[in-house]
């Protein structure tokens, strides 16, 4: 799986010019822009997809579609598509267009260095971070506006369909006292609470744990947060779900009930951090994350190769003295 990743971002280099290869790549060390991420719509560093040739274009979805499940990959194609529906809507005031999208390259793949790269526009950003074989891909947002599209009340495209229909389904598995726990507000905040920070700020959890749930209720809470890891191959998220806390995840809930109207949830643990929110443009409007608290934007990765660097020069040092 690393080897496909790899030799895709390589190949996407191989196609760049020196003009740009300029503005694509970064040094890996510039933490201040890899973490600056975000899913409003505007322009980004790197370079927009709708600048690019055919080849390369395609290069770019090659980069996503190595790190991505194949769901994942229709769900992040068709958010990207969504674009130009919502550009016709809003009459073209806003001059969007599906090739809205920047990719920027953090250091390249080859030698031992730590590597990335960042595909970035309107409601998607993938993070990908590769260091001493491991790789790490959150901040992970997807959204969708419209959400869904709808002919005489049949839906013809809703991409983050499942995000909304498994978190219902889980409300009603719940007996009243569980749903209690986890319904912990009328109101829903604005967006989503954790934004586009740098770092996820970890609150007191909130809603209802697994051991206050059913056996049913409590492994459809797991099939969640699975769901949210498999948005990456399953190699990644198999390797993701294995550091979960099962026991101390946390599930609330805020906002109505009913379909149509605005809601959101949360999903929580000690490294994790899911979020759904749906209120804008009369509940058609989605946002989803996928965060982990140390982990963002591959720190841990970087910390640890960081600290092996150390610890390898400090023995070189000693043993040649």
């Amino acid at each position: 799986m690393l080897h496909d990743v790899t030799d895709a971002t390589r190949r996407f280099i191989g196609l760049l010019d020196a003009d740009q290869r300029e503005h694509a790549m970064r040094s890996v060390t510039d933490d201040d822009l890899r973490h600056r991420w975000g899913y409003a719509p505007g322009i980004r560093p790197g370079l927009v997809l709708g600048d690019l040739r055919r080849d390369q274009r395609k290069a770019v979805h090659g980069m996503l579609a190595t790190v991505l499940s194949p769901h994942t990959y229709t769900q992040a194609a068709a958010v990207m598509a969504l674009e130009d529906v919502l550009d016709h809507r809003e009459g073209g005031h806003r001059d969007r267009h599906s090739g809205d999208y920047w990719t920027i390259l953090f250091g390249t793949p080859d030698g031992d260095e730590p590597w990335g790269w960042r595909i970035e526009g309107h409601h998607l950003s993938v993070n990908v971070l590769v260091a001493d074989g491991r790789v790490s891909a959150t901040p992970f947002f997807l959204g969708a506006n419209p959400a869904r599209v709808t002919y005489r009340g049949r839906v013809v495209g809703q991409p983050l369909l499942f995000e909304e229909e498994l978190a219902r389904e889980l409300l009603d598995r719940m007996d009243p006292t569980a749903r209690r726990l986890a319904v912990v507000s009328d109101l829903t905040p604005h967006d989503i609470r954790s934004s586009d920070s740098p770092r996820v700020n970890p609150s007191e959890p909130v809603g209802v744990t697994p051991a206050q749930l059913s056996k049913p209720a409590g492994q459809l809470l797991l099939d969640i947060v699975r769901f949210y890891l498999d948005r990456l191959r399953h190699e990644l998220a198999d390797e993701e779900f294995t550091r979960i806390d099962q026991e101390r995840l946390h599930f609330s809930w805020e906002g109505s009930l009913r379909r149509g109207e605005g809601h959101y949830y949360r999903v929580q643990g000690p490294e994790l951090l899911i979020e759904y929110d749906n209120t804008f443009n009369e509940a058609n409007h989605i946002h989803t994350v996928w965060r982990r608290h140390s982990g963002d934007f591959g720190d841990d990765l970087l910390a640890a190769h960081r600290d092996a660097s150390r610890h390898t020069v400090a023995l070189g040092a000693a043993q040649d003295g």
